[in-house]
């Protein structure tokens, strides 16, 4: 078999990105003081590189396309029943499990973008709807994106778990095909990465992103004061 392209480079890139953006998102929330507002910042930029993949899933290269990797129920069983064989099927693209797995995470880290829209630090920062949400709105999403945070921890773990799984046992490298994007395959290679509409996502999910933070944000109404 030879090595073939298979993972394009806008999928790479936010592949990679977006591990820095969890990366930096848990060291400003966690680990550093007054950094709340880059913690706010970098959630922005999740956000966009989020819509940007849910279009990349439906307009991108084979690979990188929701439907070629959310396989049957029925596939994902008969794949599951190979897991802990050494011979079983290396898959191209997504294995039938792995794409659900990929499915589940991007539902989660979205979860967090959105809920995060709501949040405040309750002392100098807000989330852009925070001030028109109710109490009951604000109550919700917070408990959302704490709660959310800890499975989010916990399936990125599982993640890491499984790529070194697949590259001891199963001797399949898949961090470094996400690097340079070449899989040993008997399919044929994409045939482009399509850069151009790559770079008509990332300018319309930017404006979405500044539409959804800046523009379309109700302004709140002050409340009255009586003395």
């Amino acid at each position: 078999m030879e090595r073939r392209l298979v993972w394009d480079l806008p999928t790479r890139l936010f592949h990679w990105l977006l591990v820095a953006s969890l990366i930096v998102q848990y060291v400003t929330a966690s680990w550093l003081e007054n950094a709340m507002q880059w913690h706010f910042y970098c959630g922005y930029f999740t956000l966009g590189l989020l819509i940007f993949r849910i279009f990349w899933g439906l307009f991108g290269p084979k690979y990188a396309r929701f439907s070629h990797f959310i396989a049957s129920p029925v596939s994902v069983f008969n794949y599951s029943r190979t897991l802990f064989s050494r011979r079983s099927l290396a898959y191209t693209g997504h294995n039938p499990l792995g794409g659900y797995v990929v499915v589940l995470m991007l539902s989660m880290v979205i979860t967090q973008a959105v809920s995060g829209l709501f949040m405040s630090d309750d002392i100098f920062m807000e989330g852009p709807w925070y001030a028109s949400a109710s109490n009951a709105t604000r109550a919700v999403m917070n408990t959302v994106h704490r709660t959310g945070f800890d499975w989010l921890v916990a399936i990125i773990m599982l993640h890491i778990a499984a790529v070194v799984f697949y590259t001891v046992f199963k001797k399949q490298p898949l961090t470094s095909a996400m690097l340079h994007g070449k899989k040993r395959t008997k399919k044929p290679a994409i045939p482009s990465s399509k850069l151009w509409l790559a770079a008509f996502l990332i300018i319309l999910s930017a404006f979405i992103v500044y539409y959804f933070v800046v523009i379309a944000p109700p302004t709140p109404v002050a409340e009255e004061v009586y003395y």
